[in-house]
């Protein structure tokens, strides 16, 4: 009824051919046929990353906005470096969010590594329920964490809860305080997104053979040892990725503090942010005239895409595994 098709794969000279009934087609893997498969991806990175990335950096070059901008070159970085309020309020936001980093260096990660250990342990029952809690709150909204977050620690709202749980010394204004009001932002976010760093030391701790545990076992060696010698240096790719990916939010976290603590970074900008600050300079402006400034807020945007892309490559290749 249907003529019989023999179909052969065979390979010669880097030219892969497949016959079919007679015929001949022919593949080159050095062709440039798989450029069409691409395309689409490349330029929606080129419109939507690559185009606007490059006009921030030249933006950056100018002041004013519209048909008044001027082309300053680099008097922008000198200004927000050295000049004035607007060079306060930088080195000061920078410094929050260095301290806004390191605790979720200390906190969020270091809880998702511990937390991992234990996920993994096989004797432990109902593991995948405590992974489900753990992983929660990361799917909450962070405007909506923020606010309710922002109520319990009112003292006014949770005072009696306080009072409750026998704590009633807790009922303090922690956000209105410029020595915790910062910790306590960065604390909250720890809580929320604690669950993607514990996942993903989740999945690297389970890719670890287990006749590795099995002949660290046989040598005698005690669980400390295990993983200090064994289950860390082989997730340390992960934990550099983890690194990484919690520095770039960190230098980009915004909505948090928004909602926590406007974007002004109240009190007395103690919780000043890069992205608070960028977000007042080029977006909403600063008062009393409260008019943007887009060629500066390029300028702070062009400086933290490169302070991110050095620490960036610097982690990576610290934390890369080494054959």
């Amino acid at each position: 009824m249907g003529e019989i098709c023999c179909i052969n794969y065979y390979k010669s000279k880097g030219v892969v051919t497949l016959k079919r009934t007679g015929s001949l087609i022919s593949l080159n893997p050095r062709g440039l046929y798989w450029i069409w498969y691409i395309l689409p991806a490349i330029l929606v990175y080129i419109a939507f990353m690559a185009y606007p990335l490059i006009d921030s950096i030249r933006l950056s070059f100018f002041t004013g906005s519209g048909v008044n901008r001027e082309f300053v070159g680099f008097g922008n970085f000198i200004e927000l470096f050295t000049g004035g309020e607007l060079s306060v309020r930088y080195w000061g936001a920078l410094r929050n969010t260095t301290v806004f980093f390191i605790i979720h260096m200390l906190v969020q990660n270091v809880l998702g590594i511990v937390f991992a250990t234990i996920l993994t342990n096989h004797k432990m029952k109902g593991r995948k329920i405590y992974q489900t809690i753990i992983f929660i709150p990361t799917t909450f909204a962070v405007l909506v964490t923020g606010y309710l977050w922002r109520l319990l620690l009112n003292p006014i709202w949770s005072r009696g809860l306080w009072e409750a749980v026998g704590l009633p010394g807790m009922a303090q204004p922690w956000m209105g305080m410029e020595e915790t009001a910062l910790p306590i932002v960065a604390l909250v976010s720890c809580w929320q997104w604690l669950g993607i760093p514990t996942m993903m030391f989740v999945a690297a701790l389970l890719g670890i053979s287990d006749d590795i545990y099995e002949a660290a076992d046989i040598e005698g060696a005690n669980g400390w040892q295990i993983f200090w010698y064994i289950k860390l240096p082989l997730i340390m790719p992960v934990v550099g990725i983890v690194t990484i990916l919690t520095f770039v939010n960190n230098f980009n976290a915004f909505d948090i503090v928004f909602a926590m603590q406007t974007a002004n970074g109240a009190p007395n900008f103690s919780t000043d942010l890069i992205g608070t600050l960028f977000y007042r300079v080029g977006v909403a402006g600063t008062h009393p005239v409260a008019i943007p400034n887009p060629g500066m807020g390029a300028t702070i945007a062009t400086v933290t895409f490169i302070m991110l892309a050095t620490v960036s490559l610097f982690v990576l290749n610290r934390t890369r595994t080494r054959g």
